[in-house]
């Protein structure tokens, strides 16, 4: 049962691995992507992109293959070292067995992109999840730029009449409706100071548009 349970736990490990590094690919392409397309103005074509592709992944490979013999080192000189440990890094005889799971592992996650760098329907559906991530991202950037421009000021036709508008109505309405509200506020104060209970202000003897007197103090 602790064997199956460690072979689990392996192609989960292995499974998680090639998940980062199908990710990380995308990733490189999409980049690639947006470069050739938008700053260069080139067409889209998948196999152009196939090198990039392939590339990407034996990297991606190498470096499991980094993993895989650096945990063998480590694994080495662990040996027969039985010491309270100094550091992460630091092993002992008792991480011996994790560390040549680590290696079995990385080694496992290098053989399988080695593979599907040598699989055209596997580059081809990188390729394509890329370019699908290259253009959400730069539709995204487009809405936002529509965003932005249609909230300026500037660009809003009628934006002066309206401004004047809004700006006759503070003057004649909001501001004398303030100025009223601040001298019931005050006298209300004083018949407090002086022992009398004042009326209760309604909320229509505010001013319009929701001014905070305290604000303007």
């Amino acid at each position: 049962m602790a064997e199956k349970q460690q072979r689990v736990r392996t192609r989960d490990v292995v499974a998680e691995g090639l998940y980062i590094a199908s990710a990380a690919t995308r990733l490189s392409l999409k980049n690639s992507i947006l470069v050739h397309i938008l700053a260069e103005g080139e067409d889209f074509d998948s196999e152009r992109f196939l090198p990039d592709a392939r590339a990407a992944l034996l990297a991606l490979a190498d470096e499991a293959e980094e993993d895989a013999a650096r945990a063998e080192r480590d694994r080495k000189a662990a040996r027969g070292r039985h010491t309270d440990s100094d550091g992460t890094h630091d092993y002992r005889s008792r991480d011996i067995r994790n560390l040549r799971r680590r290696r079995k592992q990385s080694q496992h996650v290098a053989r399988e992109l080695r593979a599907r760098a040598e699989d055209e329907e596997e580059l081809g559906k990188l390729i394509a999840d890329a370019r699908e991530a290259a253009w959400h991202e730069v539709a995204g950037n487009i809405d936002r730029t529509l965003r932005i421009e249609a909230a300026r000021p500037d660009l809003e036709p009628d934006y002066d009449r309206m401004r004047i508008a809004r700006m006759q109505a503070l003057r004649l309405v909001d501001l004398p409706k303030l100025r009223a509200h601040r001298r019931s506020v005050e006298k209300q104060s004083a018949l407090r100071e002086s022992g009398v209970e004042p009326e209760v202000i309604h909320d229509g003897d505010a001013p319009a548009g929701g001014f905070d007197p305290a604000e303007l103090e």
